[in-house]
């Protein structure tokens, strides 16, 4: 008799998720604190464009405002709701990964959780000022700059890389697997190696 699923017995309801123990102070701590930091960067990091050296030229902190998306990418005048339409279809994306995480895969509930408070902090600046959304960490050498960027962003390029790298490990697992289960089992008419030749000669001929 086969075995029932790990849910529990046959016929019986799965059971909740626990994943939300993981996802929810995780998403809601990366959000708060892209918050406060931006609050502290708009109220103190002024006049704006002027760099606040931190350690020396390299890491400078220096208040900007991007209208855009990431890297400066502007799409006109609508850029704003623009973007923030792509936000919310982008969580809902988001959210049925989540919904389809295996019971306490903790790896891919917090890449998740990143991608999705990143996600959300920045909409938040859209949808509060024209102006756009709050940058404050620049980091470079000399004329060599990176974009300035604010832990939002930080946490939507570590979620995206972490989620990248779960799903290629699933994937690579899910073709292990199927290979193992086209590989004839041990003892079976594909497996048994041929008997050897008896007497005559190698040339039939």
């Amino acid at each position: 008799m086969a075995a029932p699923p790990s849910g529990g017995a046959a016929g019986a309801p799965a059971e909740p998720s626990t994943n939300g123990v993981v996802f929810w102070p995780v998403a809601v701590a990366v959000f708060l604190a892209d918050l406060i930091t931006k609050a502290l960067a708009a109220a103190a990091l002024w006049p704006r464009g002027l760099p606040h050296p931190v350690l020396g030229d390299g890491v400078r902190l220096t208040l900007v405002y991007n209208p855009g998306a990431a890297f400066g990418l502007h799409l006109g005048p609508h850029s704003r709701w623009l973007f923030l339409a792509l936000t919310a279809a982008v969580l809902r994306v988001l959210w049925r990964l989540y919904r389809r995480t295996r019971d306490r895969d903790n790896v891919r509930t917090v890449a998740l959780a990143l991608l999705c408070a990143g996600a959300v902090g920045n909409a938040v600046d859209r949808v509060r000022s024209s102006e756009g959304v709050i940058d404050f960490i620049d980091l470079g050498i000399g004329a060599l700059r990176w974009p300035t960027f604010n832990l939002a962003d930080v946490a939507v390029t570590g979620g995206a890389a972490l989620l990248a790298w779960v799903l290629w490990g699933a994937d690579d697992a899910d073709g292990v697997a199927s290979a193992l289960q086209r590989a004839p089992a041990p003892g079976s008419p594909a497996h048994t190696p041929a008997p050897p030749r008896m007497g005559g000669s190698a040339d039939p001929a």
